[in-house]
């Protein structure tokens, strides 16, 4: 397997593993941050992930999650991935308003952009071939975003969370569950933490946050597309 695609299956499974239909009771609205993490395959490390939060005004947010080939044949292709969301706060959690990806990896580039229409209900989602559209769902968010919802969710209490997300062709209601507590040493220090794992995956994708401290995992560890980890190496509030 190629770092260029090991690259976009992270960023994927970044957005993907990290998302609650149930409302957050009492949650303050959105902290600013920028938290930023190492990236590695079988013991390398081959980039780096920067996620921010903030302010996009008109009581929307913008966040980000952008990925640099560092090492490797990732440096060497000057691979990169960018993902950005603005949403709308919702009850207590995030709601997608649109989405945008992008990645460049020497000759392979790939994009999509998600349009949520909150007014007619729409989802309309386009990666280069034509538009796609279909049914939204309340409390809706995209692959990006999920990692700030669980945190939230986690946060609030919750040792389970069930996410509406929307993918290419339809809304996918995606499952997670705190299946233990570990102590976690990443970059940034040395954590007590609650272990995550997405149901129909729980031999390959593992987070661990420490949700009272951060609203994004401390680690996370995917074996399913190249045995690729992130670790918080800092995180810092705050535009």
């Amino acid at each position: 397997m190629t770092s260029s695609h090991s690259l976009r299956t992270f960023a994927a499974g970044l957005a993907l593993a990290f998302s609650t239909t149930v409302a957050v009771a009492a949650t303050p609205a959105p902290t600013p941050f920028t938290a930023t993490y190492q990236v590695s395959q079988g013991g390398q490390i081959i980039g780096e992930a920067v996620i921010t939060l903030k302010s996009s005004g008109n009581g929307q947010w913008e966040y980000s999650n952008r990925i640099k080939g560092t090492g490797g044949i990732a440096a060497a292709l000057g691979a990169n991935s960018n993902e950005t969301t603005t949403f709308r706060w919702t009850n207590g959690a995030p709601e997608t308003v649109s989405y945008d990806y992008k990645m460049d990896a020497g000759f392979k580039n790939k994009q999509r952009h998600t349009d949520v229409n909150w007014t007619s209900g729409q989802v309309t989602v386009d990666d280069g071939k034509g538009p796609m559209t279909y049914a939204s769902a309340p409390g809706l968010v995209d692959r990006n975003t999920t990692s700030y919802a669980i945190g939230l969710a986690l946060r609030a209490g919750k040792q389970a969370v069930s996410l509406p997300v929307a993918v290419k062709r339809n809304v996918e209601t995606q499952e997670f569950k705190v299946t233990g507590k570990d102590t976690v040493k990443v970059p940034a220090g040395s954590f007590q933490t609650e272990r995550v794992v997405r149901s129909g995956d729980e031999n390959t994708f593992s987070a661990w946050y420490a949700p009272q401290k951060y609203p994004v995992p401390v680690k996370l560890s995917q074996s399913d597309g190249g045995n690729l980890e992130l670790q918080l190496v800092s995180y810092k509030g705050g535009n």
